[in-house]
Order: C-alpha cells, then sequence, then structure tokens
C-alpha cells in the first residue's frame, strides 16, 4: 500500500478543481495548471479533498497511485502558493544580472552566457551573487535552476560555482609539495 497515495490532497480555499477531457485542471491566484490523468488512477474531489486510488493491484498502478496524488498535490501548492528556489553564486568576477527576458551570467568565460527565461518563470537578481527562481510548477522551475547550475557547477576544490542555497559542497584538499 503507498503511503503516499492514501494521503488526501487538501484544496485551500480560492483553488477551484475539475475534470475537463481526462484532464484535472487546477485553478488558483495565480495561474493554472492541467495535469493529463492516468489510466491506472481514479482522482475523486470531494470536501475540499482530492483523493487517488489505484484502480488494479498490478505493480504500474501502484506506482501510479503515489505519483499521481504528489503531482496534484504540488499543482494545488503551485497555484495557491508557488514555488521558489534561490541560487548562489560563488567565485570571483562571477556574476548574474536580469535584462529584460534574459538572464545574463559572466562566469569565467570568455564570453556571457545569455540564457532566456521561459514563459511562466520569474527570476530575480537581488545581489549579483544571488538568483531566485519563481514559479507555478514545481516541475519547471526544477528544470530552470538544474539548467542554470549546467553552466558552471560547483567544484570541489575552491568551490566556484552556482549551487543551490544551503547546499553543501564536499571539498577536496589540493596537492601537496
Amino acid at each position: 500500500m503507498s503511503r503516499v497515495g492514501k494521503n488526501p490532497v487538501k484544496v485551500p480555499s480560492g483553488v477551484t478543481v475539475h475534470t475537463v477531457n481526462d484532464n484535472l485542471v487546477v485553478k488558483g491566484k495565480l495561474g493554472e495548471l492541467s495535469l493529463p490523468l492516468s489510466s491506472n488512477t481514479s482522482v475523486v474531489f470531494e470536501n475540499d479533498e482530492i483523493t487517488v486510488t489505484p484502480l488494479s493491484e498490478d505493480k504500474f498502478a501502484r506506482m501510479m497511485w503515489g505519483t499521481m496524488r504528489n503531482r496534484i498535490a504540488n499543482m494545488v501548492t503551485g497555484v495557491s502558493t508557488g514555488f521558489s528556489q534561490n541560487l548562489e553564486i560563488l567565485g570571483v568576477g562571477y556574476r548574474a544580472q536580469v535584462q529584460g527576458q534574459n538572464l545574463v551570467l559572466q562566469l569565467g568565460y570568455s564570453h556571457d552566457i545569455v540564457y532566456p527565461i521561459p514563459v511562466g518563470i520569474t527570476i530575480v537578481s537581488e545581489k549579483p551573487t544571488a538568483i531566485t527562481v519563481k514559479g507555478i510548477d514545481k516541475q519547471v522551475v526544477g528544470a530552470v535552476v538544474a539548467k542554470i547550475k549546467s553552466y558552471r557547477p560547483p567544484e570541489p576544490y575552491k568551490g566556484k560555482g552556482i549551487r543551490k542555497e544551503g547546499e553543501y559542497v564536499r571539498r577536496k584538499e589540493g596537492k601537496k609539495k
């Protein structure tokens, strides 16, 4: 039995949930998200709670049970409060700034890296060494953060690079004489 899937998803006030053509549509104050429903699970909305149940006892249906429940919970959280992740940039001369719909990164290369900001994502650079990525879709926010980190991942000798706020980078000892 799925420990995650058996918990119902509480729907806060101001969020509406309905199904349209095998898609679950969630609307809130921050926007609207839709999710194609799995044919192996059934989704029931009643009393401000969404419950997901598997339609059979095969392995795939049980896997989709917890997955669908968490994806629905992420949608409800996204349209009501949203998601954000903070990035830190460490390194001499490393900085970031937002110019229009682009994030311009200076990361020690011979050229600036221009990253076009996707639709539905807000990137704010309060300081030249701090970036905040905000959005309503948790999966897209995580993908944007992973792409930005891939331009200069943290290296283990000096710790330079882009990392998530609070991320621990295991440091290595350098050469000895």
